[in-house]
């Protein structure tokens, strides 16, 4: 069996197709800059997989696969090349791994790996999603079928290599346009190419690119197709309740109108391979992913979520779930802390991300997570003095909640109301913590 090493195998994305390939037999090592949850978990699953980067990692091996993040001139890169050993992206690997499967393929500029999870709990088979399930405990689950349900990523078009069967697109929002070049026409001919590309289209006909599109294709309709939809919290477990179409009511895990929508699109898609009756059972086993409106902490005065929301319309939509939240529990004051992920993306959106806290108690902003970008100089203080900011180097997860030292080092405490961190960078690891 052949010898595959990863490059940048920490990644959740390139985590969950080495994943994939050791469950199929090959054999897999792999490296990263520094340790992670994520190198840890691969080692106790049996993969050899060595931090930092050096050359020494590779040996013998049939071909290398490197992430997105890794720079031409990284050390294993260029070993491997000097070795004359084949060498993919993770766009180019994408055939390959998926060439033998019938592929339900989930894109869009948010949404997707919720709703991946969900029409994973759906359909049986494999999955590789970008995130984790707290159904399978992981972004992968393999199993013995052709079936596999895969998060597709339009930020370097790798979609297009994703050999749909089905295609979902939950929106086509223009996100990473660096990619496309800022050219808006180039940007949805890559959606529409993924779309062409597929036999069972289901998208969201609301979307104002993909209510254009004259390809067939299952169409939502959310403000149409949703109907009678309620929150519910049991437990301190949020959920979103509505009927869909003619098919009768579903509940989904999460609170929200994009949790109805994301639900509803990958319910459609699963119509076209399994019944009804069989469609409401699996669902039922959906519990939400890691990071997504994750509850880390509650009790009667205290609410702790994490959430991956990185864009202004993604934290604006969580927001509005978490005002809802918190009203069903009784808690009056909403603290939001922020880590701008990317400063090409914070640039880009700066005006969406100013408006999209409105109506928290109090806004706490971390620096910039750079994801390797260099600096872009932006007066964070002056953009966002309507919301009276507090600033901070870095959170501290305690027992009962958060402290951090602000600008001034004075130490704040964050123990009461409901608390939301946003982001796609170290966030998360702040807010958890060692719990």
């Amino acid at each position: 069996m052949k010898k595959v090493h990863f490059i940048g195998i920490g990644g959740i994305g390139i985590s969950a197709i080495a994943r994939f390939l050791n469950e199929k037999g090959y054999t897999i090592s792999g490296s990263d800059i520094k340790e992670s949850k994520t190198t840890q978990e691969l080692r106790a699953e049996g993969i050899e997989v060595i931090t930092p980067h050096c050359k020494e990692a590779i040996k013998d091996q049939d071909f290398v696969v490197y992430s997105a993040a890794i720079k031409p001139e990284n050390i294993e890169l260029a070993e491997a090349k000097s070795k004359n050993i084949q060498c993919y992206s993770r766009k180019e690997i994408l055939p390959f791994v998926l060439n033998d499967k019938k592929v339900f393929s989930v894109a869009g500029a948010h949404g997707k790996s919720t709703t991946s999870a969900m029409l994973s709990s759906l359909i049986e088979g494999s999955a590789i999603i970008g995130a984790v399930s707290k159904q399978f405990g992981s972004n992968m689950r393999y199993a013995p079928s052709e079936n596999v349900v895969f998060e597709a990523d339009e930020s370097d078009s790798s979609f297009l290599n994703s050999n749909p069967y089905l295609a979902i697109v939950t929106n086509a929002e223009p996100e990473h346009m660096e990619h496309y070049d800022y050219d808006i026409e180039k940007f949805y001919a890559a959606y529409r190419g993924f779309l062409e590309r597929a036999k069972v289209r289901v998208i969201n006909a609301e979307d104002e690119f993909l209510s254009t599109l004259k390809l067939d294709a299952i169409r939502l309709y959310p403000s149409i197709d949703i109907t009678d939809m309620t929150m519910v919290v049991r437990d301190y477990q949020p959920y979103t309740s509505f009927n869909l179409k003619h098919l009768g009511r579903f509940e989904a895990y999460g609170m929200g109108e994009h949790i109805a929508i994301d639900a509803s699109l990958a319910i459609l898609a699963a119509l076209d391979e399994i019944s009804l009756k069989q469609a409401k059972q699996n669902f039922a086993a959906y519990k939400g992913i890691k990071k997504r409106f994750d509850i880390l902490l509650a009790n009667s005065n205290f609410v702790l979520i994490d959430d991956y929301a990185h864009h202004p319309t993604e934290i604006k939509a969580t927001l509005t779930s978490a005002f809802e939240y918190a009203k069903l529990l009784g808690l009056s004051r909403i603290v939001a802390v922020f880590q701008p992920h990317r400063y090409t993306r914070l640039s880009a959106n700066l005006q969406g991300f100013k408006e999209c806290f409105k109506g928290v108690d109090e806004l706490v902003i971390l620096p910039v997570y750079a994801a390797g970008e260099m600096p872009v100089d932006i007066d964070m203080k002056a953009e966002f003095k309507e919301y009276n900011a507090v600033f901070t180097d870095r959170v501290e997860r305690t027992q009962d909640g958060l402290e951090f030292i602000d600008e001034f080092g004075v130490k704040n405490r964050l123990a009461d109301g409901l608390v939301i961190g946003f982001g796609a960078g170290d966030i998360s690891v702040q807010l958890r913590g060692g719990f």
